[in-house]
């Protein structure tokens, strides 16, 4: 078509030709659409940066404490480890009664046997002073899983 004719137009510019055919319904519902994907877009990543925010729950009891009040109060009285453990044991039978239906059912935290978990919350807190106890609770809860898993 000589002189530039609108079907050479809309064929060279296909994004103009789209725009220029919709209707007010259908472009009413685009800009709707696109409303609500940047409103899901904002909403995801708020999310994960209130996550990151959260704090943590409160703790309470014999292992509210770090790591280095554990490894200090280990070297001045050993039979303390066993006060700690069993802090640890119910710390982790709460995790585990949070935990759906279902999921870590086969989990046991006696399968990796009590000195083991001891010898690992010793080496946790050995090598992570500053972290809190539940920290290295939680890490040896992890192996649990790793454990019950194989």
């Amino acid at each position: 078509m000589a002189g530039g004719g609108g079907t050479l137009c809309c064929q060279s510019r296909p994004a103009v030709g789209f725009i220029a055919r919709l209707t007010d319904q259908s472009a009413g519902f685009l800009r709707f659409v696109l409303a609500l994907s940047i409103a899901l877009a904002t909403a995801s990543g708020w999310q994960e940066l209130r996550a990151e925010e959260a704090p943590k729950a409160r703790i309470v009891g014999l292992g509210a404490t770090t790591c280095q009040q554990f490894n200090d109060d280990v070297s001045s009285n050993p039979s303390v480890r066993r006060d700690d453990l069993a802090w640890a044991q119910g710390y982790m039978s709460g995790i585990l009664l949070s935990r759906p239906l279902g999921v870590d059912a086969g989990l046991d935290p006696v399968t990796f046997g009590l000195i083991s978990q001891l010898d690992f919350l010793d080496h946790q807190c050995a090598q992570n002073p500053s972290a809190d106890f539940a920290d290295a609770v939680e890490a040896l809860y992890k192996r649990l899983r790793k454990e019950g898993k194989t």
